[in-house]
């Protein structure tokens, strides 16, 4: 019965010191495996491979590395084969840090004073408080609920969408398509955070960017697959959106050309936002393990149906 890791390398070598700590007992063996591959039970990876069930026939649970599983082809996967997400509390607190830091960045005018000093200008702009700027969290899921916590304790005014109706203690939750409508007219920085599934695929072009109020910023911390990005392009250009704040896009890396590597309005990073701790993640996929043999619900099991 062997666990199976395969994704980063590097990483790969910090769980394999971890699992051999904490479970010396579970063999565990870094991609590619080697051997017979009915004895591959665990599989933790970011892409597993094309022909999983036949390299692995009695695979008995699959393991994302990362938050989402939107880079699986579920079509390839096993139908009755459990797949489970991260649940590594890093992951949510990385993310609460990189959102909040662009939330604060956008709100203080941090490009105009970074464009300012490169121009040699000294000159001040009236320093609103947070109580003057909406934010908005598309999901309200595990990162997305931690987001709008952290903001609210600042003093932003919050509201969070989500597909399904959710309640949150000082948080204005919104559901559906009309009420998608009203959440997108009280935003001024808006935060996506859904998971990329078929419906979400290109949720924000034009008509969405349309409906903020004129002058907003777009932070995209989903996935590249959410964004049109001629879409965003046009409404910067036409002053719709004000800034955009981007960890992910559609093709990475970013290919050099792209017109997002120069845009003046445009923050641009590297997939960064939020990364996985080995040893929470070890911690968190154990716990499953313990699960899985004590025959209780595994945390962070994905519904096909829904996609996430």
């Amino acid at each position: 019965m062997t666990f199976l890791y395969k994704a980063d390398p590097v990483r790969g070598a910090e769980w394999a010191q971890l699992f051999a700590q904490k479970a010396p007992e579970l063999p565990f063996q870094i991609w590619p495996h080697e051997g017979d591959g009915a004895s591959v039970r665990y599989l933790a990876a970011w892409t597993p491979p094309d022909d999983i069930a036949e390299r692995f026939p009695k695979l008995e649970i699959l393991f994302s590395v990362g938050a989402g599983i939107d880079q699986f082809d579920m079509s390839t996967l096993p139908p009755a084969l459990p797949v489970v997400r991260m649940t590594e509390p890093g992951i949510a607190a990385g993310m609460v840090q990189y959102v909040t830091h662009a939330v604060l960045g956008l709100h203080r005018d941090s490009r105009i004073y970074a464009r300012q000093q490169r121009d040699q200008v000294w000159r001040a702009h009236r320093v609103r408080p947070a109580s003057a700027c909406r934010v908005g969290v598309l999901g309200l899921g595990m990162l997305g609920r931690a987001v709008l916590q952290q903001l609210h304790g600042l003093g932003f005014p919050c509201a969070g969408w989500s597909r399904s109706v959710h309640q949150i203690d000082g948080i204005d939750c919104y559901s559906g398509g009309a009420g998608l409508r009203d959440f997108l007219a009280r935003t001024d920085v808006l935060v996506c955070l859904v998971p990329l599934t078929e419906d979400t695929r290109g949720l924000l072009c034009r008509d969405l960017f349309a409906q903020l109020p004129r002058g907003a910023a777009l932070i995209n911390v989903g996935r590249g697959g959410h964004l049109v990005e001629d879409d965003l392009l046009a409404a910067l250009n036409d002053g719709q959106l004000s800034a955009a704040v981007l960890d992910v896009c559609e093709v990475e890396p970013l290919p050099p050309g792209h017109p997002f590597w120069t845009h003046p309005d445009i923050v641009l990073t590297p997939h960064i936002a939020s990364m996985t701790q080995p040893d929470g993640a070890v911690d968190a996929v154990l716990e499953n393990l313990r699960r899985h043999r004590e025959g209780l619900p595994l945390l962070g099991l994905i519904d096909r149906q829904r996609g996430y």
